[in-house]
Order: structure tokens, then C-alpha cells, then sequence
């Protein structure tokens, strides 16, 4: 029976490849052992016990960028947070430690290097976090979603995996036409999804909000996830166009039904968001959320944009332009045509089966 740490979070971009690896884990050895660690306070404390693992939490945060006396703390929180890390590898003697990103990955995977133990990092996005980049030198294996990461880590010790993406999403087979009976399409029309995280994305909602007249005057449909803080207000100015046509939801629980209805996607850059997009094989408007650490949404976004996949929206123009842009591309099928091949050659599929291979093969028995 093998023993496995993953640690990591903070956000859902580093929570969800870590569930992923450690399903496909116990789909292969249902009786190994897994445990989480993450940061208190942050969302993996509740996310992960949901989906059925246990989690312990680290007492540690990262520098914030605006001026704050809390920043003084972080190089003694770190310290309390390696050895409260050492002793939980000591406790449960993992033959393998798996680091997804966030501040508790640091601790703990430094913790392991340091006591020997086989290492690995995933790293999800085209411009590699921090706590990553401060491991790549003593991790063993490094996997990775985009090319060109020899400039973040040693090229000796990269796999490119991917990023695990949700199966329902990448079986698309059959499911277009069930996508339009579910959101109640006409199969007919052009159809447009609209997404921008569950908690949604202010720019893009605006822009939308504001250019719905040009979106009915067109004659295409609309599914619209706003996210709960913008619910009302879309929920209110679509119920003024009065058209069928334009759908708003706070949230879309069936997604893997929202992308097979869909022609074209407008979304954030995140990089499940991105790798999900490629697998679909969707054209798709990319509009960065400004914000993300070291922008990395700016440089996820750039890989397709690069390779013809989609077009890129500064989210202080969208409000601008990103209506007109999307209207313009709606009457484009040449356009559209040549980024859908061109996501899809970016789609990497099986990334969490990949990425578990590289974990057992760290175990000398298991190779």
C-alpha cells in the first residue's frame, strides 16, 4: 500500500488538479493512503474534505503586495510551518510528496526534500508561481501544462502532462445537441457561453451588461454565467430585453453541456479555464483578470493567442471593445474555423493519469 502527501491550494486552480491527481490515485490503488496539506483559512480546508480527503492545515501566508505590518511575519510563519511539516512527514512516511502550488506546498515540499523523501511539483500555469519556482532546484519531477518552462525550471526535470480537466468535460461526444435541449437552444442559432469563474468577472459582466442591445440586435444566443455578485443585475437588464435568447445564471453546474452547446467562449485566462478550452476544441475571447499572481493569466492567455486559438482582451478594454470584438468573430466563420483547429493541437488529454505515472515511477517498487 502506497502513501502519498499532496499539498498545496488557496485557490481552485490549484485545488481541483489536486483532487484530480488524487482520484486517479485511489482509481489505481483504491487502499492507498492520502493526505492533504494546506494553509488555514484558505478554501482547501473546506474543499477537500467535500471531496472525501482528509486535510491538515499549515499556520502560513504569503507577502501581500500592499504595504503591511503583517508581512514582517511571514519568514517566522514560514519556519513554524517546516517544521510542523516535518513532523507530519515523520508521522505519515509518504513515498511520495506532490506539490500543486500555494504557500502550504512550500513548506511542506521543502520539508520533504530535505528528509529525502521522492518529489513532485505540478505546475498549471504558462508562467510559473513563486512557491513552484522556489522548489524546481530540489524537486525530483516538475509537470507541466505548456511549453516553453525551461525558463522557470531545469529542463532535465520537466514532463509536459497537461492539466487535468474534469472528464465530463472532455467527453463531448453527442452532447451538443443535449446542451441545446437542456439551456433550451435553437439549434439553429449561434450561441455564445459567457463564463468568467464562479465567482464571475466584473469586466466582462459590465461589457456584456451594457452591449446586451447589440447581442439581441444580432439575433445570437446567449448563456451568460455572471457569478452571485452580479446575478441580480444581469438577471434585471436581460429580463428588460425580452428575448429568450440572452440566458443569465449565477452559475452553470453542467458546463460540460454549456461548451458542447457553444460556438465561441468568452472567459478568464485561468488555467483550468484555458485547458479545458483547448480539450473542447472552442474558438474563445480571453479577457486576463489583471490581477493574478505574476499575471499569470496575461501569459496563459498569450500561449493561445500565439498559436492562433484565441483572441486576448485587456480587461481594462473590455468594457470598450469586447462586444464589438465578439460580434465581429460571431460573423467570422473563417476565423472561427482556423482557431478551433488550432486549440485543439494545444489540447493535452489524460493529464492526471500522466502525471500519476510520473509519481509511481518515483517509487522504486512500483517501477
Amino acid at each position: 500500500m502506497s502513501k502519498f502527501i499532496i499539498s498545496g491550494g488557496g485557490t481552485g486552480g490549484h485545488i481541483f488538479p489536486a483532487v484530480a491527481i488524487a482520484n486517479e490515485i485511489k482509481r489505481r490503488e483504491p487502499h492507498a493512503e492520502i493526505l492533504f496539506v494546506g494553509a488555514k483559512g484558505k478554501m482547501e480546508m473546506e474543499k477537500v474534505p467535500a471531496a472525501g480527503y482528509k486535510i491538515i492545515g499549515l499556520n502560513i501566508s504569503g507577502i501581500r503586495r500592499s504595504l503591511s505590518i503583517s508581512n514582517l511575519l511571514v519568514p517566522f510563519k514560514f519556519i513554524g510551518a517546516l517544521r510542523a511539516s516535518m513532523k507530519i512527514i515523520s508521522d505519515f512516511k509518504p513515498d511520495v510528496a506532490i506539490g500543486v502550488g500555494g504557500y502550504a506546498s512550500g513548506a511542506l515540499l521543502y520539508a520533504a526534500t530535505a528528509k529525502n523523501i521522492p518529489t513532485l511539483i505540478q505546475e498549471q500555469n504558462a508562467h510559473a508561481g513563486v512557491t513552484n519556482k522556489f522548489l524546481g532546484k530540489r524537486v525530483n519531477t516538475i509537470c507541466v501544462a505548456f511549453e516553453g518552462m525551461e525558463k522557470f525550471f531545469p529542463a532535465k526535470k520537466l514532463k509536459l502532462t497537461g492539466n487535468p480537466v474534469r472528464q465530463e468535460i472532455v467527453e463531448q461526444d453527442g452532447k451538443r445537441g443535449k446542451g441545446q435541449i437542456h439551456f433550451a437552444l435553437n439549434p439553429e442559432k449561434f450561441t455564445v457561453l459567457v463564463i468568467g469563474g464562479s465567482l464571475g468577472a466584473l469586466s466582462i459582466n459590465e461589457s456584456i451588461a451594457a452591449g446586451l442591445e447589440k447581442v439581441k440586435t444580432a439575433g445570437i444566443q446567449l448563456l451568460w454565467q455572471t457569478g452571485k455578485p452580479f446575478f441580480e443585475k444581469a438577471k434585471n437588464v436581460v429580463e428588460s430585453q425580452q428575448t429568450p435568447a440572452i440566458k443569465a445564471f449565477d452559475f452553470i453546474k453542467e458546463m460540460d453541456l454549456a461548451y458542447a452547446a457553444a460556438d465561441l467562449v468568452v472567459s478568464r485566462a485561468g488555467a483550468i479555464a484555458v485547458s479545458e478550452l483547448c480539450l473542447v476544441k472552442k474558438p474563445s475571447i480571453l479577457v486576463p483578470f489583471p490581477f493574478a499572481a505574476e499575471d499569470h493569466q496575461t501569459q496563459n492567455a498569450l500561449t493561445l493567442v500565439n498559436a492562433g486559438a484565441a483572441i486576448m482582451i485587456k480587461d481594462e478594454k473590455a468594457r470598450e471593445v469586447l462586444v464589438n470584438e465578439m460580434l465581429s468573430l460571431v460573423n467570422d466563420q473563417s476565423q472561427q474555423k482556423t482557431m478551433t483547429e488550432n486549440s485543439a493541437k494545444l489540447g493535452r488529454e489524460n493529464a492526471a493519469s500522466k502525471i500519476v505515472d510520473e509519481i509511481y515511477s518515483l517509487i522504486p517498487a512500483k517501477r
